[in-house]
């Protein structure tokens, strides 16, 4: 199993491409965007689940929120639609490794993310979505039960003896923390791919 974000198949990088043609399942999205043996198998859709009015509502308060927040760098791409998910980036998605290290080091001290999520999730109250905080500079925003856990109702019904995930944002609050602690998968904490593959070696090799 592998889960990987990316376009959908009429988009999909050729390197992508020659992922999904070598395992079973790749997950885009969470599993909302989800390819079997080489082929699309689901798509799902955020604006028609959501509506376009509560989407707008939730868009135009957080770019408001946004443009009073004052950090050291802002540049572009603030807020970016997927399939299953809003992905929200205070400095913007198009900054450098440079610039994305140092919010992240400001992120960690100041919280930056984790107080934009806890005023969404104020203000939107009630209306069906969720809040995963992953990587270095965004979050995730979508409906209830589109977390991770979402690409387990495809993969269960092969009857997979075991489903090891491995996840670097385990804790509560982290995007991976719900697959990560779910019965139907044994999880393993990493901080690294380096750390993930020697654990794979030990694992499945030795």
């Amino acid at each position: 199993m592998l889960t990987e974000r990316s376009r959908p198949r009429d988009s999909v990088p050729v390197c992508l491409c020659a992922v999904i043609q070598k395992v079973d399942y790749v997950f885009a999205e969470n599993g909302l965007v989800a390819y079997k043996n080489g082929q699309l198998l689901s798509v799902q859709s955020i604006q028609a689940h959501m509506g376009e009015e509560l989407l707008q509502d939730f868009i135009n308060f957080c770019l408001n929120y946004m443009a009073k927040i004052k950090l050291p760098k802002k540049r572009g791409t603030f807020i970016e639609f997927r399939n299953g998910m809003l992905n929200i980036s205070p400095i913007g998605r198009s900054c450098t490794q440079e610039e994305r290290n140092e919010f992240y080091e400001l992120d960690q001290k100041e919280k930056v993310r984790e107080k934009f999520v806890s005023i969404l999730k104020e203000e939107f109250k009630g209306k069906g979505l969720s809040f995963s905080i992953g990587g270095q500079i965004s979050f995730d925003v979508f409906p209830d039960g589109w977390d991770k856990r979402f690409c387990l109702g495809f993969v269960e019904k092969d009857n997979y003896s075991t489903i090891h995930f491995f996840g670097d944002k385990t804790k509560p609050g982290g995007n991976d923390y719900e697959i990560y602690s779910d019965p139907r998968t044994i999880g393993h904490e990493v901080s690294c791919p380096a750390e993930t593959q020697q654990l794979c070696q030990q694992l499945f090799f030795s």
